[in-house]
């Protein structure tokens, strides 16, 4: 019986440190309030930043009204359903009484304003990538909008994937806290088109293949493969795919939708383009001149169609 004792209260320590242990791993992280100094909202920036990002695509709950962020659109995957909130600027069911720093912290830290973390379904291992000041007027933009209300559905995931603590794990792995770095040997328009390529764009979230734990293949990113939602095959968009494209032809495609061949993109690829669409040319054609630099890169071998 002492022995039986001792096991047992040696596994009682063992389980309390694991559980102490985990706990600490997987604290949310937030901005400092203090980190965020005076600063005056652009909200032309932030208005360009919200097409940039495609908000409305995930989060407009009318199809004819892209500025009634009510969410509710659901976002089905192999860890379960998830439920794009409600970012209208309504108080109560809504953001409408986040702080400036809250919203910073949700699209760098991933992290909600009652501090827990946020399932990366929300993007923001690409959104931590944009410069503070975007954010800032980003989110001075999303003030100006109707509120709507309404909550949307609580997101539908099994064990052991409800438990959201656990997400914690999952950032030490994916989300490395680092913004974009310009490259001083590319042209200002390169380096434009890479920030609104893997920043707001967040074209790398849809465009690469994800591991078993559903964090982006980096050897493989921006090279298709499976549609996260069980709908068809996401296109390569390296030089691999883009190969008979001109940066033209992608800057064209990113204004009408139209493809080289004569055909339009569809699916969800449509409702991008009704975001890339109201950016500028400018913009458009930055993006452009990024995507046509990628090096060729070998997406996962796509499945042949029976």
């Amino acid at each position: 019986m002492r022995r039986l004792r001792i096991l047992l209260i040696a596994a009682a320590l063992v389980l309390g440190t694991g559980v102490a242990v985990f706990f600490v791993l997987t604290e949310p992280t937030r901005v400092a309030a203090a980190s965020l100094g005076p600063h005056t909202p652009n909200l032309d920036n932030g208005r360009t930043m919200f097409f940039a990002g495609g908000c409305a695509s995930c989060h407009a709950s009318s199809k004819d009204d892209p500025t009634r962020l009510g969410g509710g659109a659901p976002l089905h995957s192999p860890f379960g359903t998830f439920y794009a909130p409600n970012i209208s600027p309504d108080p109560v069911d809504g953001i409408g009484r986040w702080s400036e720093v809250a919203f910073v912290s949700a699209m760098q830290d991933g992290t909600s304003p009652d501090e827990r973390h946020y399932y990366p379904a929300f993007p923001y291992t690409s959104y931590q990538r944009m410069e503070t000041g975007d954010l800032r007027d980003l989110f001075a933009y999303l003030k100006t909008l109707p509120a709507v209300q309404g909550k949307a559905p609580a997101h539908e995931l099994p064990f052991p994937f409800s438990v959201r603590r656990a997400v914690g794990l999952w950032k030490m792995l994916y989300l490395d806290g680092r913004p974009f770095r310009p490259d001083a040997s590319r042209s200002a328009a390169w380096n434009r088109g890479a920030y609104l390529v893997n920043g707001p764009g967040h074209c790398a979230e849809c465009h690469s293949p994800r591991d078993a734990l559903g964090g982006i293949v980096a050897a493989q990113r921006f090279a298709g493969g499976p549609d996260p939602e069980g709908r068809g095959w996401v296109p390569n968009i390296t030089g691999k795919g883009l190969a008979s494209w001109s940066a033209g032809d992608i800057a064209y495609m990113l204004e009408t939708g139209d493809l080289p061949d004569g055909d339009s993109v569809g699916g969800t690829m449509a409702a991008v383009v009704r975001n890339t669409a109201k950016l500028s040319a400018a913009d458009r054609a930055a993006m452009a001149e990024y995507l046509k630099s990628l090096p060729p890169v070998d997406g996962p071998p796509r499945p042949e169609r029976k």
